[in-house]
């Protein structure tokens, strides 16, 4: 017995490692798809990652460049908004502006201030005496002509005698305070005093020394006071201000200013960096520019962009990667998350699972078809006589007849309807012995026509009572749904019954097999012509017939082959439709054809009502 089986063994082991080797070789195909796939999934996270981080790079630099004459501004001017706004100059602060007050609630400006008030009418007061006796002179000749010539040179006087002899500021601005609120008078106050107020004076200016102005120098010194000093010096220099019709909002905005105090920025940085992911700084020389940004804010124009151009969708989400305090510019890193591609990646690896135990699957089938092939062939030899009894029931199960395994295909639908692997063994057995039975017909039906041997049973035929057998015809013979449309009216010929039906039904299987739809859609309608005929027209959604092979495709045996399409067929369907409407006297052509489906028009002659 091994010796005979010898032959078969080696043979099988051979096969088997064979199918080891190709399940092996799958199995590393199906690995590499993977890594590919998540290659390309990451590939594209990578990109957006890009380009989301070189938009915010050159969003926040040419941001920074815009906001540069306004650091510059601010730096020279307290009165220019400096909030949000970092410049350094050899480890010195210029901006954020530190507003610190002195601690405590005394008030020396304003006791100064009124001390000198008292002293402009009572004379006599020590160290003072030489400005209150200019200021004196000059508040005289405003009283007397404001304007004239007199008048100006005694308050030219008194700025050069304060530019000549500085107090410190705790002293000087509660002066200068006093001065305009009594040299004032309203719109027609001179440029002098009013230039005293804002703008002060610059070195040209009629050779007046230089001064930034009482609400600049107010700002400039505002760490010299407490806060209930600067209080009261602010109070009255708005109240000035209005007074005058000067600008206040700024001075009132500037002074209301929370500096962000002294911030400690790393030292060293020459690359622009962003620093705490709030202050992003640039080195320009020896000057360190800088701004607060607000970056979850300045992703969401990308965000949005991205959306727009359909990057990815509403899910979508942009966010700084990392976290590092000192981060330079050319290191920042966005990370892009999206909901699908988590999805993706998950579903990557559930097709490789799925892929990995069918391999593992086939291995076990191909052992087992190797056991089973070995227990076969020592069957073989051990029941070798059986050989005459088996062929003897092969041959009685050949010799059934075709209606017996229609009926066997029904009783197993019935039977096996709740066992879900076969339930649709028996409709493929139905459906299978259908189309043998209707390929029979067929040739039988040709057969007959051509050889003149069909005689015609002509009788009144109402077209809408072939549609339901056709229904019905169509569903047994294909598993795809179908559709089908009827606009025939009453519409009745004198005809062959049973050759409508076939003709009905060939076109009706061909717009199944020619189609790639689902479902396929076939409408058919008449239009009877008064006296002189009616036309039936048989829509499909097919894939159309080429112009050139219209009238071929009438021909006995001619097959047209759809590109990528592998239809099986006899050759005899429109050929057969052809000879049923020569037999009833009329004609079939095909109408239209295009991608989108193919109309035929079948002509009756002399229809009756």
């Amino acid at each position: 017995m091994l010796r005979r089986l010898l032959p078969t063994l080696i043979a099988l082991g051979c096969g088997l490692l064979a199918l080891g080797w190709g399940l092996v070789s799958l199995q590393r195909i199906f690995s590499r798809e993977r890594e590919d796939a998540h290659a390309q999934v990451h590939s594209r996270r990578e990109a957006l990652a890009h380009a989301a981080t070189e938009s915010l790079r050159q969003a926040l630099a040419r941001r920074l460049a815009d906001q540069i004459p306004a650091i510059n501004a601010a730096m020279g001017d307290p009165l220019a908004p400096g909030e949000g706004f970092y410049l350094g100059l050899r480890d010195h602060q210029f901006l954020p502006r530190l507003t610190r007050p002195l601690p405590g609630q005394e008030m020396p400006a304003r006791a100064t201030y009124e001390m000198l008030a008292d002293a402009l009418h009572t004379r006599g007061l020590e160290g003072w005496e030489p400005r209150l006796a200019r200021l004196r002179a000059a508040m005289a000749a405003t009283e007397e002509a404001p304007t004239s010539r007199r008048t100006t040179t005694l308050v030219e006087a008194l700025f050069q005698h304060v530019a000549a002899h500085p107090l410190p500021p705790e002293e000087e601005l509660p002066f200068l305070l006093l001065v305009l609120e009594r040299l004032h008078r309203g719109p027609g106050t001179s440029a002098l005093v009013r230039g005293l107020l804002r703008e002060g004076f610059s070195e040209e200016f009629g050779g007046m020394p230089r001064f930034a102005g009482l609400q600049r120098a107010l700002l400039w010194n505002r760490s010299r006071f407490t806060q209930t000093d600067f209080a009261f010096l602010q109070a009255r220099t708005v109240a000035l201000s209005n007074a005058l019709g000067e600008p206040s909002r700024d001075f009132l905005e500037r002074a209301d200013e929370v500096g962000a105090g002294m911030l400690v920025m790393p030292g060293g940085i020459q690359a622009p960096t962003l620093v705490g992911e709030q202050w992003y700084v640039e080195r320009r020389g020896e000057t360190l520019y800088g701004m607060a940004v607000d970056i979850p804010r300045m992703l969401r124009p990308i965000r949005d962009d991205m959306r727009a151009r359909g990057l990815f969708g509403a899910q979508g989400r942009i966010q700084l990667a990392g976290g590092q305090p000192v981060l330079p510019l050319k290191e920042l890193q966005l990370r892009v998350d999206l909901p699908e591609w988590s999805r993706a990646e998950a579903d990557i690896d559930a097709r490789y699972g799925l892929k990995t135990l069918l391999v593992a699957v086939c291995g076990v089938l191909a052992v087992a078809i190797v056991a089973l092939a070995v227990v076969s062939q020592q069957r073989k030899y051990r029941f070798l006589e059986l050989k005459s009894d088996f062929v003897a029931t092969v041959s009685h199960e050949l010799r059934t007849p075709l209606a017996s395994i229609r009926l066997l295909g029904e009783t197993m639908e019935r039977k096996l309807a709740q066992v879900p692997e076969m339930r649709d063994y028996p409709a493929r057995i139905v459906q299978a012995a259908d189309g043998l039975h209707f390929l029979v017909e067929n040739l039988l039906s040709f057969n007959r026509i051509d050889k003149g041997r069909w005689t015609l049973r002509p009788s009144r035929v109402r077209l809408e009572e072939l549609i339901n057998p056709l229904r019905d015809d169509l569903a047994s013979a294909t598993s795809v749904p179908v559709e089908l449309v009827t606009d025939l009216g009453d519409t009745e010929l004198e005809a062959d019954p049973s050759l409508l039906r076939l003709l009905f039904s060939n076109l009706g299987r061909n717009a199944c097999a020619y189609n790639r739809r689902a479902p396929v859609r076939i409408t058919v309608s008449a239009l009877t012509y008064e006296g002189h005929g009616c036309t039936v027209l048989f829509r499909d959604n097919g894939v159309g017939i080429p112009e050139s092979e219209w009238q071929n495709v009438f021909l006995d045996f001619y097959r047209v082959t759809p590109p990528g399409q592998d239809v099986h067929g006899s050759g005899l369907g429109l050929s057969l439709c052809q000879k049923i409407m020569k037999l009833h006297h009329g004609e079939i052509q095909v109408a239209t054809s295009t991608p989108e489906g193919t109309t035929f028009a079948l002509t009756f002659h002399e229809p009756r009502r």
